[in-house]
């Protein structure tokens, strides 16, 4: 079996998750495990057309393998309306398998998301999000107040998730609680995996 990682899967358009997305790494890695990065292929309106099976740059699209046998799952989309970006639900929508099987059961999860305004959905997305790890199986871990940059982040940030006002870079605070839900996820599967050795 291969070393545990966490999956960090995500779809972006013009960037701004996939910041989010390589910060949340980071706090995956500084807790001692991999972090795993993973996006999705858009979604055409056009019937017939498809996307190449390896995208032309940037990280790997997922398969259900890298979901079925990661340890902890963080997920992350744009705003679609106050909702997860169509291309993500996509995949998800198709990993009914995993479901069936138990797959996911257990293993910790998080959610990130990035608008184009300070009030552009944020929170529902980030709820949206949680919906199909919730019957998953997942067990859901947001971020804490114990985090000093939620109580004073002015950009982005939830208790629910990591999240960005759209702007070239991250904030300061944007990129601590990144890092921190990156490291209480990967914290959190360790812990896990532990107690299932003990019982």
């Amino acid at each position: 079996m291969s070393n545990p990682y966490i999956l960090v899967l995500y779809y972006s358009r013009h960037g701004h998750v996939k910041m989010l997305a390589e910060q949340i790494a980071l706090g995956i890695e500084s807790a001692g495990l991999e972090a795993r990065l993973r996006t999705v292929p858009a979604v055409s309106t056009v019937c017939e057309a498809t996307a190449q099976d390896i995208p032309a740059e940037g990280d790997l699209y997922c398969t259900e393998e890298d979901l079925a046998h990661c340890s902890g799952l963080l997920l992350g989309s744009p705003t679609r309306f106050g909702n997860m970006a169509a291309p993500l639900k996509y995949f998800l929508d198709g990993t009914a398998g995993l479901w069936m099987n138990g797959s996911l059961v257990d293993k910790p999860a998080g959610v990130f998301t990035s608008t184009s305004s300070l009030h552009g959905g944020q929170e529902s997305t980030l709820l949206s999000m949680m919906l199909p790890l919730l019957h998953q199986g997942m067990l859901y871990a947001g971020i804490p107040y114990a985090e000093p940059a939620l109580s004073k982040t002015t950009t982005g940030g939830t208790p629910y998730g990591a999240s960005h006002v759209e702007a070239e870079s991250l904030s300061e605070d944007e990129i601590k609680i990144c890092r921190a839900q990156g490291k209480r996820i990967a914290q959190l599967s360790t812990r896990l995996s532990h107690q299932g050795e003990i019982s």
